[in-house]
């Protein structure tokens, strides 16, 4: 089973990462919510989340793709997280799939993994990554990035076509009624 490292900080998003992790588990791919800095995990509403482990205790090895969920001050502190810039880079150079939604994809900027690519960003934040796109969700090469909290199931859709197929995301968006 292809498992996918998903880090939750204080302040994270939470559609973008319980709406995903959900998509993603209907599609028998295995996921992690790593806490940062513990296994529970207050997000940008006031709802609380109980980490399957902490984030320092990840094995990247076990993994074949790193889904980064925004909101503003949990992105805030994804990317203050030596751990977590360590584990983009790591994935990046593995040539693994890197997903980002929201705010999130600044942090792809931030470790330089975004300059040849198009990618797409929460509105009002595009100087935060070098060649914005006016688009919902973008794939280019082993990046998926995504506009925001609206576009978390079709963006999960997209990580799900991406590791097991389109014909298994197909049968998802029929079951979600999409």
């Amino acid at each position: 089973m292809k498992r996918v490292l998903v880090p939750l900080a204080d302040g994270f998003e939470e559609i973008e990462s319980v709406a995903v992790a959900d998509v993603l588990r209907r599609a028998g791919i295995e996921v992690v919510l790593a806490g940062l800095p513990s296994s529970i995990v207050e997000g940008a509403n006031g709802l609380k989340v109980i980490a399957d482990k902490k984030m320092d205790n990840i094995k990247l090895d076990d993994f074949v793709a790193l889904v980064l969920p925004g909101g503003n001050r949990g992105c805030e502190n994804l990317g203050n997280s030596k751990t977590v810039m360590e584990a983009i880079e790591y994935f990046e150079e593995k040539g693994k799939l890197v997903a980002a939604i929201c705010a999130a994809p600044s942090l792809l900027a931030k470790a330089g993994i975004l300059k040849d690519r198009r990618a797409t960003i929460h509105p009002g934040r595009e100087k935060e990554i070098p060649r914005p796109r006016d688009a919902r969700v973008i794939e280019d090469n082993n990046v998926i990035t995504s506009m925001g909290p609206g576009t978390a199931i079709e963006f999960a859709l997209k990580i799900v076509e991406n590791l097991e197929g389109k014909q298994k995301a197909d049968k998802i968006r029929r079951d979600l009624c999409i």
